[in-house]
């Protein structure tokens, strides 16, 4: 039987960069294709959400996914800061959600996913990710990493199926 490729987009919003990860599912094994960051220039509220949106639309474009998990909101000392990332998660959520089905995570869900262990180091994430994507210890960004966490995530937690 011929299984479909399932493409997950994993995102890990912030205030300064955003992080992503492409994963193709097919079956069981899940496939690196693609991770990186997404710098988001300093400088007025507005601009700086105008430039996420132009090369998040474009990353959208490019990656294709069938569905998109993200990273939701977790308390934030700094409230500046807070409502930074607030500003740029809803802006992707707006944007995903007219591209493919959003599924949301919270930081412990993600690390139980992908270590068994709520309370993982962003090193034990780093570990499993790359153990479960069958590649060599990734050399990225935390960012980078945590939003392929997200991808894996979404890829066990919900029945994902070809959408076209």
């Amino acid at each position: 039987m011929n299984q479909p490729v399932v493409r997950i987009l994993g995102i890990d919003p912030g205030s300064s960069r955003i992080g992503f990860g492409l994963i193709e599912k097919k079956g069981s094994i899940l496939s690196l294709i693609k991770t990186g960051i997404v710098e988001i220039p300093k400088g007025e509220a507005a601009g700086k959400l105008n430039a996420l949106a132009m090369e998040f639309k474009k990353l959208l474009v490019e990656s294709k996914p069938d569905a998109i998990g993200i990273e939701k909101l977790f308390f934030s000392k700094n409230v500046k800061t807070g409502i930074e990332v607030a500003q740029a998660r809803g802006l992707l959520l707006h944007l995903s959600s007219a591209c493919a089905p959003v599924y949301e995570f919270t930081p412990q869900q993600v690390k139980v996913a992908t270590t068994n262990y709520g309370s993982a180091d962003k090193k034990a994430v780093a570990r499993m990710v790359a153990m479960i994507l069958h590649v060599p210890p990734l050399r990225i960004l935390d960012d980078a990493t945590d939003a392929l966490a997200i991808a894996i995530a979404t890829a066990g937690a919900h029945r994902l199926t070809k959408t076209s």
